[in-house]
Parts: structure tokens; sequence; C-alpha cells
């Protein structure tokens, strides 16, 4: 009897735990519809920010029911980064092409993107990738995205974006769409041009 009740005060103990915070968003902060999480690295003591979105409205054309999907922007390894993942295959990184569309606005088809192992998560790193993707985002409301592969089938997620102005900012805070360098290039060829108008003709 003594066994028993010390293997349950055990259970009840470990379900007690807490998970940590570096891989848990119950601390997020909510946005609108998304979760902003600001969790500091323990092994370099920087920021580690990421911007969270679900949705139930996911669809692939081999699963019978609808099923969750995220949408996640952060940086990873100093460059910015859009997430999708999804509980379905949605093809290989060979034979799959990622198009999406913002409210309206015209859509972005064969955007370049891969396809992680496992066959649930497509990524865009590609940096001027990631910063159409985001230029479309800030001011829109919705976002429809669409998979097409050869081994499974057609995929389609929607996502409600109330909230994605400060999830941006949030998201990209330590990894700038424009790189610093970037930024004072255009800044100096701005400024070429500038004084050469200024000079008689």
């Amino acid at each position: 009897m003594r066994v028993v009740l010390a293997l349950m005060a055990m259970t009840v103990v470990s379900g007690c735990v807490t998970r940590d915070p570096a891989v848990s968003v119950s601390n997020a902060t909510p946005s609108g519809n998304w979760k902003i999480e600001k969790t500091v690295d323990r092994i370099t003591g920087a920021p580690l920010p990421s911007a969270q979105l679900m949705t139930r409205i996911s669809s692939n054309s081999a699963v019978q029911t609808q099923r969750p999907a995220g949408l996640q922007l952060t940086c990873f390894e100093k460059q910015p980064l859009v997430r999708l993942s999804f509980e379905f295959k949605v093809g290989t990184d060979t034979n799959t092409s990622l198009g999406y569309r913002f409210d309206e606005k015209p859509g972005r088809d064969d955007v370049r993107s891969r396809i992680l192992p496992g066959y649930q998560i497509v990524v865009i790193e590609d940096r001027a990738a990631v910063a159409d993707f985001i230029r479309d985002l800030n001011s829109a409301r919705v976002l429809y995205v669409r998979l097409r592969s050869l081994n499974a089938g057609r995929t389609t997620a929607e996502f409600n974006l109330d909230g994605a102005a400060a999830a941006v900012q949030a998201a990209f805070a330590t990894c700038p769409l424009t790189p610093p360098a970037e930024a004072g290039r255009k800044r100096q060829t701005t400024d070429v041009i500038t004084a050469r108008d200024r000079q008689p003709t």
C-alpha cells in the first residue's frame, strides 16, 4: 500500500513540473491572433524572438478532415525565416511548389522555399523571399497558402492575421529584413544620386 501511495505522489509531483520556457509558449504575449515569444537563450544569453500563429483551416487532398497548421516568424542563425508547419505530409523538397496570397493582392507562386525531413514543415529562408512575404503580410488581414506536390497532392491553409504588425516587429528585432550593411549601401547610393542631381549641367 505504501508503495502505491508513493507512486501516486510521484505522479502528482511530476505532473506539476513546468516545462522549460525555452520550449514552451505558455508565457507568450498575445498580439491579436499571434503569440509573441521573448525567450532568452540560457546558453548564449541572447534573445530568441519568435511569433507564432495557428489555424484550424488546413486541408490536404489525401486527408479527409481539416487539421491545424502553424505559421512562425523567427530568426535562425541571425537570419530571418518564415516557417509553415502541418499535421500531414505536404510533399518533398524536389517536387513541391509553394504559393501564397494576401487578401486580394496578386499572389506569389513558385516561392523559393524548402521542405524539411519529415515532409511536414516548409521554410522560406531566402532573404529576398522573406522580405517579399513580410512586405505583403504587414497590412494584410488573411493569408492563403497553397502547396502542389507530385507525391502528396495539394495542401491549403488559411490564416487570420490580426495583430501581425507587432508580431513582425518582435520576431525580427534581432535580425532585420534589411541587413545594416545593405541599408548603408542604399543610403550611399541615394547620397551619390542626390549629389549628382545638385551638380550644375
